[in-house]
C-alpha cells in the first residue's frame, strides 16, 4: 500500500478511536500528532478540563512525566561523548552518597538483615535501570524497604514536586537506604532517571534545568518544555485527574495553584517536566534522525543506536512484568518495541508512556512519529492501547 493511502487510514481510525473516548469521558481532552516524512498531522479533541468549554490546542501544556526519562538519557549520553562521565564508571566519584552500598538479603526482609554491594553501582546501571533500587508494583505492607522509601518522600509514586526534598537533601535520603538488588541483577522502575538528574546536574556543574535547556530545549527549539509552568503560559497548562474506582474523574494537580506553578526544590529526572506535542516532536524527530539537529549534531548515531537496543536479559525482562511483556525491552531510559532480543535486527520503535496520560514512540523503519496527550493518569479506558491499536494494529494493512 502507498505510504500516503496507509497514513490517511491512520489517521482516520485514529480521529474515530480518540473521539470515542472524549465522547464517553475517558478523557476531557486530547491532542494527538503523526509525523512521517516530515508531513505533521495534529488531531484536537475535547476540553482542557472537565465540565470547561476552552478547547485543546496544538500548544496546550501537558505534565509528561515519566517521558522525562529519555531526555535525561540523551543528556546523559552527551556527557559521556564528551568526556565529562564515562559509561561504565562507579557513580561514586560523583554521588559519595551511594558508595558501598548495602543489599536486602531478601526484597520483603528487616532493613537490617543486608549483604555488601557485589560491586559498585554505574552509570550504565542507572540508564538501564538495573542499579538495584527502583519501584515496587504491590502493597507497601509486607516491604519494609518501600514502605521506608514512601516515608523519606524520595518519589516512589506518581509525581509530586510539591512534597520533593532538594538534591543533596535527596540523595542523603536515598543513601540511608539498602539496595532492594544488586547492581546489575534486575530491571526496577523509576529511580535510575532521579539519581541521573542528579549525577548529570553535578558533573556540569549546572541546575538540571540550565542542563537541559542549553544542551537540548534551545537547540531543538523546545521552547515550552520545563519543570515548571509561569504565569505567562499557565492560560494553556491543563489540569491533572485521576480516576476513582467508579472511573470519574478527580483532580490530581489543578492548573491554578499547580504543584508546577513554581520551580520544583527537587527537579525529578524521572517525571518532572512539562511539554507540548510540538516540543515533544522535535525530541523524537532528533532520536529518529539519529541525533542529527538540521546542521547541527546533539548526538552521535553510535549513541543514539546504543540507547535504542535492549539491554536486558530475557530474565530481566521477564521480572519486570507488565512493564515490559511482549515484545518490549529496554535500552536507556525509554522502552525497545517490537525489539530482537538479541541485537541482529533494528527495533521497531522506540519510546515511552509517561503515567499522567501521555505516550510517544519514533519508528524508524516507517520514518513515523506518534504522540498522545491527554490530562488522565494512568491507562484509564484503554486509550494508551486504541492510540497504538490505530496506527499499528489492523491486519488489513
Amino acid at each position: 500500500m502507498h505510504p500516503d493511502i496507509l497514513l490517511g487510514k491512520r489517521l482516520s481510525r485514529l480521529h474515530d478511536a480518540m473521539a470515542a473516548h472524549v465522547a464517553r469521558g475517558t478523557v476531557p481532552g486530547v491532542v494527538v500528532l503523526l509525523s512521517q516524512h516530515g508531513d505533521v498531522h495534529v488531531d484536537l479533541f475535547g476540553a482542557k478540563a472537565v465540565g470547561g468549554r476552552e478547547r485543546m490546542a496544538r500548544d496546550t501544556i501537558f505534565r509528561i512525566s515519566s517521558m522525562t526519562k529519555p531526555i535525561i538519557a540523551v543528556a546523559t549520553m552527551q556527557l559521556i561523548e564528551d568526556g565529562t562521565l564515562q559509561l561504565d564508571e562507579p557513580v561514586d566519584r560523583l554521588l559519595p552518597e551511594l558508595a558501598n552500598r548495602r543489599v536486602l538479603r531478601r526484597i520483603d526482609g528487616a532493613l537490617e538483615d543486608t549483604v555488601p554491594a557485589h560491586r559498585a553501582i554505574t552509570v550504565r546501571d542507572l540508564l538501564t535501570f538495573r542499579l538495584g533500587f527502583g519501584l515496587i508494583f504491590a502493597e507497601t505492607e509486607g516491604y519494609p524497604i518501600f514502605q521506608a522509601a514512601n516515608d523519606l518522600q524520595i518519589g516512589m509514586g506518581p509525581p509530586s514536586p510539591a512534597t520533593m526534598p532538594a538534591p543533596d537533601e535527596w540523595l542523603r535520603r536515598l543513601g540511608t537506604l539498602p539496595l532492594m538488588y544488586q547492581p546489575g541483577e534486575r530491571w526496577l522502575y523509576n529511580t535510575g532517571s532521579d539519581i541521573l538528574g542528579v549525577l548529570i546536574a553535578r558533573a556540569a556543574g549546572q541546575p538540571l534545568e540550565s542542563l537541559l535547556r542549553e544542551r537540548i530545549f534551545v537547540p531543538l527549539g523546545m521552547e515550552d518544555t520545563s519543570f515548571s509552568v509561569p504565569p505567562s503560559k499557565r492560560d494553556r497548562f491543563v489540569p491533572s485527574y485521576s480516576p476513582d474506582e467508579t472511573g470519574a474523574l478527580a483532580v490530581y494537580d489543578p492548573a491554578e495553584g499547580s504543584q508546577w506553578s513554581s520551580p520544583p526544590a527537587f527537579m525529578s529526572g524521572a517525571g518532572g517536566l512539562v511539554s507540548t506535542v510540538n516540543d515533544m516532536l522535535a525530541f523524537g524527530q532528533l532520536l529518529l534522525n539519529k541525533g542529527q539537529n538540521g546542521d547541527t549534531r546533539l548526538l552521535s548515531a553510535n549513541s543514539i543506536e546504543l540507547m535504542t537496543t535492549d539491554q536486558l536479559t530475557p530474565t530481566q525482562r521477564e521480572e519486570a512484568g507488565g512493564f515490559l511483556d511482549g515484545d518490549r525491552g529496554w535500552g536507556f531510559g525509554l522502552a525497545i518495541i517490537g525489539a530482537s532480543h538479541d541485537g541482529t535486527t533494528h527495533p521497531g520503535r522506540f519510546g515511552w508512556e509517561g503515567g499522567l496520560g501521555t505516550s510517544w514512540a519514533s519508528d524508524p523503519a516507517e520514518d513515523l512519529v506518534a504522540i498522545l496527550m491527554t490530562q488522565v493518569m494512568g491507562f484509564h479506558g484503554g486509550i494508551y492501547d486504541d492510540f497504538w491499536q490505530a496506527i499499528y494494529g489492523t491486519s488489513d494493512d
